[in-house]
């Protein structure tokens, strides 16, 4: 692999980071919009059936974490949420393959629509409630956003059982610079 010269091999194209903005941005307008309608049409109304009993939409608020846990530790998991933010803006500076883009931008999407709720709203600033509104039949009422983050999961573990890692090598090949493979190549032609 080479990259254009002084760029580390995986380094984030334009490309790449064009695709992790643009799923990130969708993703996390759709969770946001989702969540405005839901509290638009389904405050106090009873379950509307999607795909009939599999899919309904139940308008919940969730203090807590996934499956409702937690939900004496909202600040906490706020907290560890900003955390979990810049760990993956941290980490998007080094994707090297559009799977990787893609599964970082859904779950940047996942963790900041959640977040953004636990800031934004009631009962107040690191205490907001999750806006929940998918039901499906023995499963938690969940969002958009925890759709985004279980996606990203499976994605980031597809490519750890692939062997890509974050820059888009594979294990066991070494990560150059275009300078040092173009020494390289001007040594072979020395010799």
């Amino acid at each position: 692999m080479q990259a254009a010269r002084g760029t580390p091999v995986g380094s984030i194209t334009p490309r790449l980071r064009w695709i992790f903005i643009t799923i990130a941005g969708l993703a996390y307008a759709v969770d946001q919009v989702s969540k405005y309608l839901a509290e638009q049409h389904l405050e106090g109304r009873p379950d509307v059936q999607v795909i009939g009993e599999i899919l309904q939409l139940h308008l919940t608020y969730n203090p807590g974490a996934a499956f409702s846990t937690g939900t004496g530790f909202t600040p906490v998991i706020t907290i560890v949420a900003i955390i979990a933010t810049a760990v993956v803006l941290w980490y998007s500076r080094r994707i090297g393959s559009t799977a990787w883009a893609v599964a970082l931008g859904l779950l940047l999407a996942g963790i900041t629509g959640n977040l953004t709720d636990r800031l934004l709203r009631d009962p107040g600033p690191m205490r907001g409630h999750v806006v929940d509104m998918l039901m499906l039949p023995n499963w938690p009422v969940f969002n958009v956003a925890d759709v985004c983050i279980n996606v990203a999961a499976g994605l980031i573990i597809i490519q750890a059982l692939r062997g890509v890692r974050l820059d888009g090598t594979r294990e066991g090949e070494a990560v150059e610079t275009a300078d040092e493979t173009a020494d390289k190549t001007a040594e072979e032609r020395a010799e």
